[in-house]
C-alpha cells in the first residue's frame, strides 16, 4: 500500500509536472544565453584549471571535484541500467538531451550562487540556492522550505537508494541470501559511515578520495573495451536507441513508463542539474566572476552523464545482452561486463560500487550540514545534536539496504523533485542578473581583460551582497 502511494505521488510529480518545469527552464536558458553549454565549453574547460589569487581558498577545480563527487556515484552504473531495463533502451537518448538542456540550468544555479554567497570570518565563501532565495527574493521561508528537502533528499533519499544499490550488487553471488545479505551490507555500511561521521575514520576518507577517481576511470577503460570488441554490434545498438527514443506512440500510451520519463527521471538523478545541490559547493570556490563557476559547473555535468552514464549505456547495449525487468540495475552491468571479462566483470562492479556508494554517502552529509548550518541561524548546530541527527542518518543507510527496489527508487525521486519544484522557478524569477553577469563577462573578455566582477556594473547595489564588496 505504501509503496504504490509512492510511486503514484513519484508518476504525477515527473509526468506533467516536472517535466514541464524541467524543459521550460532548460531551454530557456539555453536559448537566453545562446547555449553558453555549448558556445563556451571551451572557455569552461580552460577555467577549470585557473587558480585562485590567495592558494588557501578553494579554487574553481577544488569545488568542482565536491560537486562531482556528489554526483559521480552508483547512479551512473545502476541509474542508468535501471533506465534501460525498466523504460528502454530510447531512455539513453533522452538521458543525453537532459544533460544538454539542465547543463544551462546548472550554469544559471551556479553563478547565482557566485553572486549571492556569504563572506566566512575567515575570508572563505560559503552559499547556495537557500541565500540567494533570501537575499535576491525575500523569502526567507521559502529557503527554509528548501533546506528541509534538501534534508530530505540528501539525508533520507538519496542515502536509501545508494544503500539498496550497494546490496543489490551482491546478487550476482552464489552465498547472496535475500533474507540475510542485505542486512548484514546494510549494517556494514552504516557503521562504516557513521564510525568516519563520529571523527574516526580519516584515513579510510583519504584513501577513498585518491582511489574513485581512478576507480572512475578505469570503469571508463573497460567500458571502453567491452565496446571495442561488439564493435559489429553498435550499428544495431544506435538503431535501437533512437527507434525506442522516437517511438511517441510507445511514449504516449504509457507515459509515466516510457523512455521518456525514465530518461529523465534518471538524468536528473545522475547530472543533479537544477536540482539545487551543486551550487553549495560553487559558492565556495574564490573566482574573479561568478560566470567562472558557471560556466565551470557545466562541464561537471558533462563528465557525469557523457562521459560516465554514457559508458555504462553504451557498454550494456552494445554488449548484446537481454534487456529485462529481472535484471534492471547491477546484474543488466554485470552481465555486460561479463561478456568480455568473464566472473572477474562482477567482482570489478562491485568494487566499484563499494567505492562509489561510500563517497556519496559521505558527500550527501556534507551538503546536509550546509542546510543544518543555514536553519540555525547560519552557525553550525552543536556537537549532541550533530552527533544524534548521524545516528538517524546511519539508521537510514542501515534500512535502505532491506527496503523494496521500488520504494528506494521512488523516495529518492520524489525528494529530488521537490528540491528541483523550488529551486529551478526561483532561478527562473532571477535568471535576468544571471545573464547579465554573463553579458558582463563576455564584454570583458572581448577586451582582452581577465574578467572581474563589479555589482555595479550589471546594475545590483554592492552594499547589499556579502562577498562582492
Amino acid at each position: 500500500m505504501f509503496l504504490e502511494i509512492l510511486t503514484k505521488i513519484d508518476d504525477v510529480m515527473y509526468y506533467p509536472i516536472l517535466i514541464i518545469i524541467m524543459a521550460v527552464a532548460g531551454l530557456y536558458f539555453t536559448c537566453r544565453t545562446r547555449f553558453v553549454q555549448i558556445r563556451l565549453l571551451g572557455e569552461a574547460c580552460r577555467l577549470i584549471l585557473e587558480k585562485p589569487e590567495d592558494k588557501q581558498h578553494v579554487s574553481s577545480f577544488q569545488a568542482l571535484m565536491v560537486s562531482t563527487a556528489s554526483r559521480v556515484g552508483t547512479g551512473n552504473i545502476v541509474g542508468v541500467s535501471t533506465a534501460i531495463c525498466l523504460g528502454g533502451p530510447g531512455a539513453v537518448f533522452w538521458m543525453w538531451v537532459m544533460c544538454i538542456v539542465g547543463a544551462a540550468s546548472a550554469f544559471v544555479e551556479s553563478t547565482l550562487a557566485q553572486i549571492y554567497k556569504r563572506k566566512d570570518e575567515d575570508g572563505s565563501c560559503y552559499g547556495g540556492p537557500a541565500y540567494y532565495i533570501e537575499q535576491a527574493l525575500k523569502a526567507p521561508w521559502l529557503s527554509m522550505l528548501f533546506c528541509v528537502c534538501l534534508i530530505s533528499t540528501y539525508a533520507v533519499g538519496f542515502n536509501l537508494l545508494c544503500s539498496y544499490n550497494l546490496q543489490s550488487t551482491f546478487a550476482a553471488y552464489g552465498f547472496y541470501d535475500a533474507k540475510v545479505t542485505p542486512m548484514i551490507v546494510g549494517a556494514v555500511l552504516a557503521l562504516l559511515v557513521g564510525y568516519c561521521l563520529m571523527g574516526g575514520g580519516k584515513k579510510i576518507v583519504k584513501l577513498t578520495e585518491v582511489v574513485v577517481p581512478f576507480m572512475g576511470i578505469f570503469y571508463v577503460a573497460l567500458a571502453l573495451i567491452v565496446i571495442v570488441l561488439h564493435l559489429p554490434n553498435l550499428p544495431h545498438m544506435f538503431g535501437m536507441i533512437f527507434r525506442d527514443a522516437f517511438d511517441f506512440r510507445a511514449i504516449l500510451g504509457g507515459v509515466s513508463g516510457s523512455c521518456l520519463i525514465y530518461g529523465v527521471k534518471r538524468g536528473l538523478y545522475s547530472n543533479e542539474a537544477g536540482v539545487g545541490s551543486a551550487p553549495n559547493a560553487s559558492a565556495s570556490a574564490n573566482v574573479t566572476h561568478p560566470v567562472k563557476q558557471g560556466l565551470v559547473q557545466t562541464v561537471s555535468v558533462y563528465i557525469d552523464t557523457m562521459l560516465l552514464c554514457t559508458a555504462t549505456a553504451l557498454m550494456c547495449l552494445s554488449s548484446g545482452v537481454e534487456i529485462s525487468e529481472e535484471v534492471n540495475g547491477t546484474p543488466y552491468v554485470q552481465n555486460a561486463l561479463g561478456t568480455v571479462f568473464g566472473g572477474l566483470g562482477p567482482v570489478f562492479i562491485t568494487l566499484a560500487m563499494i567505492l562509489f556508494a561510500f563517497t556519496t554517502l559521505l558527500g550527501n552529509l556534507y551538503y546536509v550540514d550546509n542546510a543544518l548550518i543555514y536553519m540555525n541561524g547560519k552557525k553550525r548546530p552543536g556537537n549532541l545534536f550533530r552527533k544524534l541527527f548521524y545516528v538517524v542518518c546511519v539508521l537510514i543507510i542501515f534500512f535502505g539496504a532491506v527496503i523494496p527496489m521500488g520504494a528506494a527508487w521512488a523516495a529518492a525521486d520524489i525528494t529530488m523533485g521537490l528540491m528541483t519544484m523550488i529551486n529551478l522557478p526561483c532561478c527562473f524569477v532571477l535568471f535576468g542578473t544571471a545573464k547579465k553577469a554573463l553579458a558582463d563577462y563576455e564584454k570583458q573578455k572581448k577586451a582582452g581583460k581577465n574578467p572581474v566582477f563589479h555589482a555595479a556594473d550589471i546594475g545590483m547595489d554592492a552594499g547589499k551582497l556579502s562577498f562582492w564588496k
